[in-house]
């Protein structure tokens, strides 16, 4: 019998920097969006929800525990404790949790055929067009739903019954492991605060795009793939919020990401002079104006991401004096760092 526990579900639990930077990590502080009942049917629940149903994969490597996989049994259950047969020898055990979804649609898929070692989990292309990562990937993907895995090797059935017990409800000897789930999908809170905004931006697309996030996850390693895409992701705006006294108006949203490109987040440690990725991180939103035209903007987020690999709050502040108000359509992309404006100039927008 094994039995599926899963660790505290809280964001303070999975947001945990302290090793890292020798800070509590208090992301309440920095999230001004807030989360009402209209987010929450949007996006679902601001953190993870714990799963009661799970996918298990069972190896059976004889008496060789490094064998390689040849046979998989699988199984699917409802609850936290699965029992089944084994035979005498080595085992491997990989568990994943069965997805739910608000509507119904799943966007994450499980390659389990390329190599009976490996389980890999992704999602695929949708229609939007990405400006990053071309020419192999011209669309961004699908963000995952929530996924949590635990991969357990070498797990020993032996014939002296060492480490079991007798069990005379169902009249065999069952031997009690605990198996520790952790998320292979990571939740960023992406928020774009505009000071001094006066009504001139009205609204958002509905959507933005975040670049140069993990395509793939191992989840046998908990390891992320090596390719970069873009996620879309959906935004709401909301007008007059309260920032420290002041009325702001935010975009913001929920995003779910494999996070960054190879890495596991269980065994990452930073250390000074940490060689950085070479991709970097954007995100892009397309905001509506007063006079019905709108603009893009693209916001360089690679600090922010790389410093908050587990996910966490990724915030830009804007001072919307000191953008125009665009004159033509078709829309002007906007830097967050520089950026030339449509009608000349360089505009410098203030993090």
């Amino acid at each position: 019998m094994t039995s599926l526990p899963i660790i505290n579900l809280d964001l303070e639990a999975y947001w945990d920097y302290v090793f890292d930077y020798g800070v509590t990590y208090d992301w309440k502080a920095e999230w001004y969006y807030g989360w009402d009942e209209i987010d929450q049917q949007i996006f679902g629940n601001i953190g993870y929800t714990e799963p009661n149903a799970f996918h298990i994969r069972r190896y059976y490597t004889y008496s060789d525990p490094s064998a390689p996989h040849t046979q998989v049994i699988a199984n699917a259950i409802s609850g936290k404790t699965f029992q089944g047969r084994y035979n005498w020898g080595f085992w491997d055990l990989l568990v994943w949790n069965d997805v739910v979804t608000l509507d119904g649609v799943q966007s994450l898929n499980f390659d389990e055929t390329t190599s009976l070692d490996s389980v890999i989990a992704y999602t695929n292309q949708t229609m939007v067009t990405s400006r990053y990562h071309a020419p192999r990937y011209t669309r961004a993907f699908y963000e995952p739903e929530a996924l949590f895995a635990a991969y357990e090797e070498n797990i020993e059935v032996n014939e002296n019954l060492e480490g079991f017990e007798y069990d005379p409800a169902s009249e065999a000897w069952i031997k009690h492991m605990k198996v520790l789930l952790y998320p292979v999908t990571y939740i960023y809170l992406p928020q774009i605060i505009l000071h001094n905004n006066h009504n001139k931006i009205v609204g958002v697309e509905g959507s933005g795009n975040l670049s140069a996030m993990a395509r793939t996850v191992n989840l046998n390693t908990g390891t992320s793939g090596t390719d970069p895409i873009t996620v879309h992701f959906n935004m709401r705006f909301k007008q007059n919020r309260d920032m420290k006294g002041e009325s702001v108006d935010i975009a913001g949203g929920r995003l779910m990401t494999f996070g960054m490109c190879n890495l596991n987040t269980r065994n990452k440690t930073r250390s000074e002079g940490e060689e950085e990725e070479k991709e970097r991180h954007y995100m892009d939103v397309t905001m509506l104006f007063n006079n019905g035209l709108d603009s893009t903007f693209v916001f360089d987020m690679t600090d922010q991401v790389q410093k908050l690999y587990k996910g966490g709050v990724l915030t830009i502040e804007l001072d919307m004096d000191t953008i125009p108000v665009p004159i033509r359509p078709g829309g002007s992309a906007f830097d967050a760092v520089v950026k030339d404006y449509e009608d000349g100039g360089t505009w410098e927008f203030p993090m």
